[in-house]
């Protein structure tokens, strides 16, 4: 296999895991994956809101995720890994979960919306934007916006320190797709500098200079000198 296609093919492999697990770990509070191959197989390790249920009574549901993985996704030897997401107002697949059950429950988008970016920034992020797309409204689709603090949108920094969820909701008028961006708070952001003052250079110390008198100043005669005036 070209070094192309391998690439391409682990890509559609992993988004088609990243969308099984969201579908069945819905009720845990999914929120993301990270696969890394190993020398024993391919670790998968699973962030939740609420790991006990991503287990299973006597770990009966990882195995079924396990057997899953291996069979029908073409994972070598999966080792699942469970770690709890310690706040979930710092993780954008959890916040965009919770927008879309608000949203099929009934609330309205703007308070939706607002509600999440608001939890957001009171959690410390450094900035968040919200995106709801969809017939909002009416028959026709329509696009909005809600953005508050610092959001990268291009560059590297837009991959390594945005953290990017997404979601579907869906009503009886059709489908609504809600996509949460939030900058977590220590993020070190490329443009951000601080200036150190320098400390200031004490001033150097003057030696007492001892006033010489006008007897010492005065040259020994050399002894030749002397000898001459003996004779």
């Amino acid at each position: 296999m070209a070094v192309e296609r391998k690439f391409i093919a682990e890509g559609v492999r992993k988004a088609r895991v990243e969308k099984y697990l969201s579908k069945e770990l819905k009720r845990a509070g999914y929120g993301g994956m990270d696969i890394a191959r190993t020398p024993l197989g391919t670790q998968v390790t699973i962030f939740a809101e609420k790991p006990g249920i991503v287990i299973g009574k006597g770990g009966k549901l990882v195995h079924q995720l396990t057997q899953d993985l291996a069979q029908n996704y073409g994972v070598e030897s999966p080792q699942i890994e469970v770690q709890q997401v310690n706040n979930p107002s710092f993780n954008a697949q959890i916040m965009a979960e919770r927008l879309a059950n608000a949203l099929e429950r009934g609330w309205y988008f703007r308070k939706a919306g607002s509600s999440i970016m608001r939890r957001v920034m009171e959690s410390g992020a450094l900035g968040c934007e919200v995106v709801i797309a969809g017939k909002l409204t009416g028959a026709r689709a329509r696009t909005q916006k809600f953005t508050e603090g610092y959001i990268k949108h291009c560059g590297e920094p837009s991959n390594t320190i945005v953290e990017k969820g997404y979601a579907v909701a869906i009503k009886k008028l059709g489908v609504i797709g809600v996509q949460v961006k939030l900058v977590p708070a220590g993020a070190k952001l490329p443009d951000h500098f601080s200036i150190i003052e320098q400390e200031k250079k004490r001033p150097a110390q003057v030696a007492a200079v001892t006033p010489v008198s006008d007897i010492d100043m005065e040259e020994p005669a050399l002894p030749d000198e002397k000898l001459g005036e003996d004779q």
